[in-house]
């Protein structure tokens, strides 16, 4: 049974319409939860449903009765899965865009654990029931390396490690606009956005530090577009979109960040369909490497660049004349920081 919540508007606060209100105070809820709540008489104020635009002045308390959530059973599923490597204690994926990493509401099957209880038979409890395993995350629609575990010395290790931030992360992305500078660092908080509760941004209230280290493998003047490789030193939601999103260089084709006209401005109609073709942002998990939890070893595993990113960066490189592909391009600056790095 979902419990009421209860909320004061604050006597001598600027008079502020009911919906925006509660879409900064109820941080769990999109804007469309909010406004069904609304609609389905579920929120009051003096004890009498009200509307979305009621202007509050100050002093008004507020109930809001949530919907029992329906629950949500993570099932074993038949999904293919492409291993890079697996033992007693872990497994490493290379996952594909568009599967959802857990379950949650609208995605209560089809997911990479449905498929990891399947494939892992003693999967079940390690992490939490619908999170079996899971001990980090990519986007739907981003691909390439994750790692999950099968015990709960493996989990709570590599925890630690995702937490120390000792965990190697590079992921290759294709951003709208020049990039002036072969390489930096973008040091910025990221929390819930203000407004869009299903968006992340750097002007939230109350933001976590979100560190993204980056450089430039390819400019491609003529269409501005850049070929960039980065590392994570932390690991906030849709942290690499957030970023660049917010410094104009958007991800090619991100459904939620990105900004569909740079596509269309796009002069070369070739790339311009590659582009608009493209279903998914253009953000690649290329590569990711940790301490075994229990031997100790270093292992690292890599993800060539999928199909639907790989054919934009062919036709670029031909385009431009480059001899070596892009697709296997990587920083230099990468080998000097490993080395000087502690896993």
């Amino acid at each position: 049974m979902a419990e009421p919540i209860r909320l004061l508007f604050a006597p001598g606060r600027e008079p502020e319409r009911l919906d925006r209100f509660l879409a900064a105070e109820l941080t769990d809820f999109s804007r469309a939860q909010i406004r069904k709540l609304i609609d389905d008489a579920r929120v009051e104020v003096a004890g009498a449903a009200v509307k979305a635009s009621l202007k509050l002045r100050g002093g008004e308390e507020i109930l809001v009765r949530p919907v029992d959530p329906e629950p949500i059973v993570a099932l074993p599923e038949d999904i293919p899965l492409k291993i890079l490597y697996e033992d007693s204690d872990l497994v490493v994926i290379d996952k594909p865009a568009g599967m959802v990493v857990h379950p949650a509401p609208g995605h209560a099957s089809g997911t990479l654990v449905n498929a990891l209880l399947h494939h892992c038979r003693d999967l079940a409890g390690i992490g939490g029931e619908l999170r079996p395993g899971i001990v980090h995350r990519l986007d739907k629609d981003t691909s390439g390396v994750m790692v999950a575990t099968k015990t709960d010395r493996a989990h709570q290790d590599l925890a630690e490690q995702f937490r120390r931030h000792s965990i190697r992360r590079r992921y290759l992305a294709l951003v709208h606009g020049h990039v002036q500078r072969d390489r930096g660092v973008v040091d910025s908080p990221i929390g819930r956005h203000p407004v869009d509760r299903k968006r992340m941004s750097g002007r939230a209230r109350r933001g976590r530090r979100a560190v993204t280290r980056w450089e430039v493998l390819r400019r491609f003047d003529q269409d501005r577009l850049t070929w960039l490789e980065l590392t994570l030193e932390t690991g906030r939601t849709h942290q690499i979109r957030v970023h660049f999103s917010e410094m104009n260089l958007p991800l090619v084709a991100d459904p939620v960040y990105g900004q569909p006209r740079r596509a269309r401005a796009l002069a070369d109609p070739v790339l311009r369909r590659l582009v608009e073709g493209l279903k998914r942002q253009a953000l690649h998990a290329r590569l990711l490497g940790f301490r075994h939890p229990v031997s100790g070893e270093q292992l690292e595993f890599t993800s060539p660049l999928p199909d639907d990113i790989g054919r934009i960066l062919d036709y670029l490189d031909d385009k431009y004349g480059l001899a070596e592909s892009t697709r296997d391009a990587v920083g230099s600056w990468q080998v000097d920081c490993d080395e000087g790095e502690t896993a």
